[in-house]
């Protein structure tokens, strides 16, 4: 829709950043803290860019008060985190680690000393290795205790201090690289493994958000969710149908389960026919439909197109993930006979070959509106690019600024359309270890002199959308230029 002119940012509207704590934190075995599984995975030669790691990261631990001050001076209204499993309980139960908890306290307590909200994520990807060795970590039932516990530890620990919390971030995105493509912890490839591991997973995220309403009864929480909106390649009906497969399949094999306690009727049964539907045992659909989030968190960075597929395609192919950001990787795949993904000729991409669609956001947040009702936070949305530091110590990123300037606009234009959106989380606010991809895909408002080789002494320098973002916040969004 157009209009002469779009209602403003609500009041109160939380301007954020993000950040994950294996990504920034460092200290990785200081202070009582346990291995997780990105512990051990990254130093599988052959894994990670360059086999960098998250030991160090940008040595968040021991500089939380530098980067809370910056957030300060930016004027930062919330500031999104996550708190490290094996960090509290080195061995994912059993006895807590006090200095842990400690930390993330000292850091809540700067962050509300400046007025910045925190949201805390309970769970971004770092597993305690010692339940993976135990029981296999999400192939098995008794992690939905041991995350329950955790999570109620925090749940009492930090009530009165934390308002916005974060259960599982990016589900759709652990389990499948987990577990059917082998990218990440623990590096399997099955797809029923994947599936059951899923299913135990909403489990998890389900019954911590009925404990937290027993704890934190005045307090929001809900996942965040990796969204891709679906698009048709073609107006061929074909086409259509299986972009709406791929919704199916991709988006709401996840949110309707968080959202209605229900699994999509389509691919249950596609599943079913071929036995690779989950175990669902008696009281698991009551344990998922008392899970409801207060809202929705997605984090969105670009859209999917799909066409038709045949039944006798075959995507067998070895992917050549992009890890080094030389374009030209994007590579076709799908399910033979459900959809086939390709590429988008009307978007441009980024580095790494991610499709570049503001657009894409405005319409996922209607979608979810339209079909959950619920209030809506955007918890990750930014762009990883290559920045430069000129001689004069400038680091001019106009296309951050271009990138977050488009999103933000169609921000408004779904408020707008009706979405009831909470807050705008950047990904991120300074830089940061990216998962595969080393530190030279950099995300962040804040630069630091830190790249693959791991030794820099990690000055935090300021970028040009440092400042942007600054004048969007105080004018409440009304100032983009």
């Amino acid at each position: 829709m157009y209009y002469e002119k779009m209602d403003a940012f609500p009041k109160g509207f939380l301007w954020g950043s993000a950040s994950a704590a294996y990504q920034i934190e460092g200290a990785w075995n200081e202070d009582g803290k346990g291995a997780s599984v990105w512990d051990h995975f990254t130093k599988i030669p052959g894994k990670t860019y360059k086999g960098t790691s998250g030991d160090v990261a940008v040595d968040h631990y021991h500089r939380y008060k530098e980067d809370v001050a910056l957030m300060k001076e930016m004027g930062l209204k919330a500031y999104r985190f996550s708190i490290a499993w094996s960090r509290i309980f080195p061995h994912g139960k059993g006895e807590m680690n006090e200095k842990g908890l400690q930390f993330y306290e000292a850091l809540i307590d700067e962050l509300l000393y400046h007025e910045i909200e925190p949201i805390v994520t309970l769970y971004h990807w770092d597993l305690p290795q010692a339940l993976q060795d135990a029981y296999g970590g999400w192939e098995s039932r008794q992690i939905i205790d041991d995350f329950n516990h955790y999570c109620v530890t925090l749940f009492h620990r930090l009530k009165g201090k934390v308002k916005y919390w974060v259960t599982l971030n990016e589900q759709n995105v652990f389990i499948t690289h987990g577990y059917e493509q082998a990218k990440h912890p623990p590096g399997v490839t099955d797809r029923k493994r994947m599936y059951e591991a899923n299913h135990i997973a909403n489990l998890a995220n389900a019954k911590a958000i009925a404990s937290f309403r027993k704890i934190i009864p005045e307090g929001k929480i809900g996942p965040s969710f990796a969204y891709g909106p679906a698009y048709p390649y073609s107006s061929h009906p074909m086409d259509v149908l299986a972009a709406e497969n791929a919704d199916e399949f991709n988006n709401y094999w996840w949110l309707d389960v968080y959202c209605r306690g229900e699994y999509p009727a389509s691919v249950w049964k596609y599943l079913q026919e071929r036995g690779l539907e989950p175990t669902m045992k008696e009281g698991d659909e009551a344990v998922l439909k008392a899970g409801r989030p207060d809202f929705m968190g997605v984090n969105f960075y670009q859209t999917a197109t799909f066409t038709a597929s045949p039944l006798d395609e075959n995507f067998t192919g070895a992917v050549n993930d992009n890890h080094d950001g030389k374009k030209g990787n994007f590579v076709e795949g799908g399910i033979p006979g459900v959809f086939k993904r390709k590429r988008n000729a009307s978007l441009e991409t980024t580095d790494w070959d991610w499709e570049i669609d503001p657009v894409g956001l405005r319409i996922g947040l209607r979608r979810m509106t339209s079909r959950y009702g619920l209030p809506v936070l955007v918890t990750e949305n930014g762009l990883g690019a290559f920045d430069h530091v000129e001689e004069s110590g400038v680091i001019h990123d106009d296309y951050r600024i271009d990138y977050l300037r488009k999103h933000i606009v169609q921000l408004q234009g779904a408020i707008t359309d009706g979405v009831d959106l909470m807050g705008y989380c950047t990904w991120s606010f300074t830089d940061l270890l990216s998962w595969l991809n080393g530190y030279q895909k950099r995300y962040g408002f804040v630069y630091i002199n830190q790249d693959e080789s791991e030794n820099k002494d990690m000055k935090r320098m300021k970028k040009k959308s440092f400042d942007w973002y600054k004048t969007v916040i105080e004018t409440n969004g009304e100032e983009l230029n």
